[in-house]
């Protein structure tokens, strides 16, 4: 085998191990995907009890004004949700993109979660007040969304902040994907029905401190549901990156054997020549 064979060869070897690569990465974030959307029926039946309990509980008496909704808002958060790991495509310019055309970094504070995320936002020098790695397996959710939760609330007890809000992606959208924003704080109490019953609930906390525990409570579950949510949809844009550069990968493939082909016809057909040149000599 000549040179130039021989270097297509190791070439197609080369391409087709990054092939079987991109194939095992597209294979998991599927299952992580799948994984993710198997554990928001949980997380919602959580919000559900939650909620009905903050019912049970405006049903006789009603939150303190300072959880109402505040007539003059002067400050706000915003909680980022990006990606871990690359491979993602446009993932984290798209949440940063969002977040960017709506933040007024004067007012307002980022809190940001995903690794990637964070050396994006160093790039476009966002100021982030709070950062996090974001959840690499759906079982790391929990946690992530209890770290959330306290450094929430430690810059709610320090500065006066009038409205928290998440924004990440959403999984089984279009192929750009979709962006959302989820509204935290002001904590809407619209939402529960109250429930009034003829024997009233036995507490054992004043009614603004036991509603005051079930907000946080049901705040946290809401960020668990967006966690998950954002990891199903990041798993999502990488499978879609994979499928891309798989796709790329088996076009060179193909150009490769096409050249390999034409290469070693050459070289047949020099061989022929040579064969045929030596034999007319030989007359």
């Amino acid at each position: 085998m000549s040179g130039k064979l021989a270097e297509i060869e190791a070439r197609n070897a080369t391409a087709r191990q990054l092939d079987a690569v991109i194939g095992a990465m597209r294979g998991i974030a599927a299952a992580r995907s799948r994984e993710a959307q198997r554990r928001l029926p949980g997380i919602r039946s959580s919000a559900a009890t939650v909620g009905a309990a903050i019912g049970a509980v405006l049903g006789h008496g009603r939150p303190e004004p300072a959880l109402q909704a505040p007539s003059d808002p002067r400050a706000r958060i915003v909680i980022a949700l990006c990606s871990e790991q690359g491979f993602v495509g446009a993932f984290n310019e798209r949440i940063l993109d969002y977040v960017q055309n709506r933040i007024d970094y004067a007012q307002s504070e980022l809190m940001l979660v995903g690794t990637r995320g964070e050396l994006l936002a160093n790039e476009r020098r966002c100021a982030v007040v709070w950062n996090s790695p974001a959840a690499s397996h759906a079982d790391d959710v929990l946690s992530l969304a209890g770290r959330i939760t306290d450094a929430l609330y430690e810059r709610l007890a320090t500065r006066a902040i009038d409205s928290v809000s998440l924004v990440h992606a959403l999984p089984g959208g279009p192929l750009s994907g979709e962006i959302v924003e989820h509204p935290l704080i002001p904590f809407d109490f619209s939402r529960f029905e109250a429930l009034e019953r003829s024997l009233p609930p036995l507490v054992n906390l004043p009614v603004e401190r036991l509603l005051a525990g079930l907000v946080e409570s049901y705040v946290f579950v809401e960020i668990c549901e967006a966690l998950m949510l954002s990891f199903a949809a990041e798993n999502e844009a990488r499978m879609r990156a994979m499928l891309a550069a798989r796709a790329n990968v088996r076009d060179r493939l193909d150009e490769l054997t096409q050249s390999y082909r034409r290469v070693r016809q050459d070289e047949i057909t020099d061989d022929i020549v040579e064969l045929a040149a030596g034999a007319g000599e030989a007359r």
